[in-house]
């Protein structure tokens, strides 16, 4: 235990935010840098080393957190990255991007606040970093089996370097020009730097993985032809197609999905652009989606130079504390305040779009929604709270209904899905196809970030034994695992 009165002594403190009006100017990440170093170690003192540690039960990772925050504390951040490598192939996208389930599940957090697991997490890495204790770890010799991995999102990449480290040699197929997936595109650089992704890369190219980027599995390359090039296949693709808002005016101009909206803002950043063709710049934009995508919208919005900015949200407005139909240590759904909301914008709940209007040349003008409510279990609309507002670019973040169909991908395979339209798996992540295996998004259906790279992480294994008959791969979550919640 680092300070058996550290949680008696010391209070929650979080990293610091640059200033609204400096950050809205830029695209760079929103935390002041090195603001958790004058304070990590005494918030890493607040860890109580519980008995039972239910933040391990949080992360389906297993995250040794109780461990690496006595190491933060005691300032041997060597130990504590290598504790924290041990079971996180990339905590610098969790310690930014996951929204910690492991605080939520936290034994402190029943009566106080939770500890700061996400911020000591990140500091350890980018410490890590710093130090140049991130080093390539091939493999000792290779096994002279061969796996494609489709996709080169969290799970994709996690299962990837578990593979090569195992000494199979290992090629990720990525359909986008970059590799990095819903990482590289969906999630804007102010919440996550791209530099960070690109020194796992390099990491991961060192270690002996191939990369081959701008390459479609079911339309640039048959499925069943990569199958008999390689002797096994991790589908890593996710659950990329998004959910749609079948309303009148839907086809209008200037409304699009979130996934539309959001890799164009990257790709400026990426250089590849001058100016977004799908740019918030001096308009009315509303956001459909309360969730974290569509936060991601919001801040884009404002850094775009959008005149005003309103997220629709169809829920109630969540409680700022836990609700007693969600007790500790389970996830509850609380009022959530991220980075882009603090910049500005207008929140409103428990509405629901009704049609979107255009002006003569289709270009979408205004958005018109009704008020509604919960009776007797079902949403109803309230008579008489209709109205609308202006609406000039419209984002749909309303989440993702699978995996891409449209590509020939599952077909081409011949892959049988789940009742909810997943590709189905057995407890070894494989698919009905041998050699074919699944991971992440695209077996589990739409999920985090930390689901993603445990997934990965327990499907690597799952391949690695039926290439080699065992294996002594880590696999911390099955497939049949759900999120600690009610």
């Amino acid at each position: 235990m680092a300070d058996p009165k550290g949680f008696l002594t010391t209070g929650r403190e979080v990293a610091q935010t640059r200033p609204v009006a400096e950050r809205v100017r830029d695209w760079n990440e929103v935390y002041v840098p090195g603001s958790l170093l004058p304070v990590i170690s005494k918030q890493a003192s607040r860890c109580m080393d519980c008995g039972i540690p239910f933040c391990h039960n949080g992360c389906p990772l297993g995250n040794l957190i109780p461990e690496w925050n006595d190491y933060a504390y005691r300032d041997d951040w060597r130990a504590a990255s290598e504790r924290l490598h041990a079971t996180n192939n990339f905590p610098e996208f969790t310690g930014r991007l996951c929204p910690a389930p492991c605080e939520a599940a936290c034994v402190l957090g029943i009566n106080q606040q939770p500890v700061t697991i996400k911020n000591v997490e990140v500091t350890i890495i980018d410490k890590a970093w710093a130090a140049g204790d991130v080093t390539p770890q091939p493999p000792e010799r290779l096994s002279g089996k061969t796996v494609a991995v489709i996709g080169s999102g969290p799970a994709g990449l996690a299962a990837a370097q578990q593979l090569t480290r195992a000494g199979h040699t290992v090629a990720v197929y990525e359909r986008a020009d970059r590799i990095g997936g819903l990482l590289r595109y969906g999630i804007p650089e102010f919440k996550m730097e791209k530099r960070h992704i690109n020194r796992r890369i390099e990491q991961m190219r060192a270690e002996g993985t191939k990369f081959r980027t701008e390459v479609e599995i079911g339309r640039d390359i048959d499925a069943a032809k990569l199958r008999k090039r390689y002797d096994a296949v991790v589908i890593a693709a996710g659950a990329t197609t998004s959910r749609d808002l079948p309303v009148p005016g839907r086809d209008l101009k200037g409304v699009h999905f979130a996934m539309e909206y959001l890799p164009m803002a990257n790709k400026v950043q990426e250089g590849d652009l001058t100016v977004s063709p799908i740019t918030a710049e001096g308009k009315h934009v509303v956001v459909i989606g309360g969730g974290d995508t569509g936060a991601d919208c919001v801040g884009t919005a404002h850094r775009q130079g959008a005149a005003s900015v309103t997220q629709l949200e169809i829920m109630p407005k969540p409680g700022e504390e836990r609700n007693a139909n969600q007790p500790w240590p389970t996830f509850p759904m609380l009022y959530k305040v991220t980075s882009a909301h603090e910049e500005g914008g207008e929140r409103v709940y428990s509405v629901s779009t009704t049609r979107f209007e255009g002006d003569e040349d289709g270009n979408v003008q205004w958005l018109h929604l009704v008020e509604v409510e919960f009776t007797d279990g079902k949403l109803v609309q309230k008579p008489g709270t209709e109205r609308r507002i202006p609406a000039q670019l419209v984002t749909l973040a309303v989440g993702f209904t699978g995996t891409d169909r449209q590509n020939g991908l599952v077909d081409q395979f011949g892959l049988e899905l789940d009742a909810r339209g997943n590709i189905a798996r057995d407890a070894d992540y494989a698919t009905n196809v041998p050699g074919v295996f699944v991971a992440g998004d695209a077996g589990r259906g739409q999920s985090l970030i930390v689901w993603a790279i445990a997934e990965g992480r327990s499907a690597a294994r799952g391949v690695d034994r039926y290439l080699t008959g065992t294996s002594t791969l880590p696999a911390p979550v099955r497939p049949t695992d759900r999120a600690l919640t009610v």
